[in-house]
């Protein structure tokens, strides 16, 4: 069964009413496109990386007005939507980076927490201490949708293989990757690594990102992203605007890609070199 994707690209900014009211219009623009299945960027509700800042606005996931205003839109609308995450507040006050999939009658079907955190000291001098302001997940998610098994993750986790080929094998063929990319890592890397986990698992890849020079000062990559289970790319926004890119799916093509090199298949424990 063929369906129709949107990736939204945005350019998030520093409080949860600007986000949705930024956010919105694009939805509904993807939804207006035919999408059943409507992915946004990480941060989508929020994007601040001064920690004083931010922390005083996060709240639950149950009150953040973006995560509200989103479940309203699928319900108004018809369609699903993965929030590629929503910088929340968790149970025990911990502050998450969680992505969450809507269902079309507006109910919470899943949610991810990132599990890798990016702490990196760049060569422009750019810093990111992811690991300071969230708590890590600790599994990987994937959920059953009228498109199929879904597989999420976000960001960084894009370097770590091994969550992939874990939603592969679960039956993930269609897995999102929402981003925040930094402008030099996404020229050198964001559309190789994407196009490599597409390969290795045979699945499709949804990438959307933020994009532009945020409020906050940050700068990310955009070109959010389509890859096939071969590794063709299906559709890109070349640019750093916010847009939505609309794309067809068709989820048979992973278990074509699959059975031409059945890597998921052939894979085996092994045991590692001596240290």
């Amino acid at each position: 069964m063929t369906f129709r994707v949107a990736l939204v690209q945005t350019r998030t900014p520093a409080s949860q009413a600007a986000a949705l009211a930024h956010v919105a219009p694009l939805v509904r623009e993807a939804a207006a496109g035919g999408a059943g299945l409507i992915v946004t960027p990480e941060g989508t509700n929020l994007l601040q990386k001064q920690r004083d800042l931010m922390l005083p606005l996060l709240t639950s996931q149950e009150e953040d007005p973006v995560v509200l205003g989103l479940r309203a839109l699928a319900i108004e609308l018809g369609v699903w939507i993965a929030i590629g995450s929503a910088l929340v507040l968790r149970e025990d006050g911990r502050a998450v980076n969680r992505q969450l999939l809507i269902a079309s009658d507006g109910a919470i079907v899943a949610g991810y927490d990132k599990l890798h955190m990016f702490d990196v000291d760049l060569p422009t001098g750019e810093t990111a201490r992811e690991s300071e302001l969230y708590a890590p997940g600790d599994r990987a998610v994937a959920a059953a949708t009228p498109f199929g098994q879904l597989g999420l993750t976000i960001c960084y986790d894009m370097r770590f293989p091994a969550v992939y080929r874990a939603l592969a094998t679960s039956g993930a063929r269609v897995i999102t990757v929402p981003a925040a990319f930094t402008r030099p890592t996404g020229e050198a890397h964001w559309e190789i690594l994407l196009r490599a986990r597409a390969i290795e698992t045979g699945s499709f890849i949804l990438a959307a990102a933020q994009g532009g020079f945020h409020e906050d000062g940050r700068g990310t990559w955009g070109r959010s992203l389509a890859v096939g289970p071969w590794g063709e790319v299906l559709g890109t926004l070349d640019h750093d605007e916010p847009g939505v890119l609309l794309v067809d799916i068709d989820p048979a093509l992973a278990d074509k890609a699959r059975a031409a090199i059945p890597a998921l298949k052939n894979a085996r424990a092994f045991t590692g070199p001596a240290r």
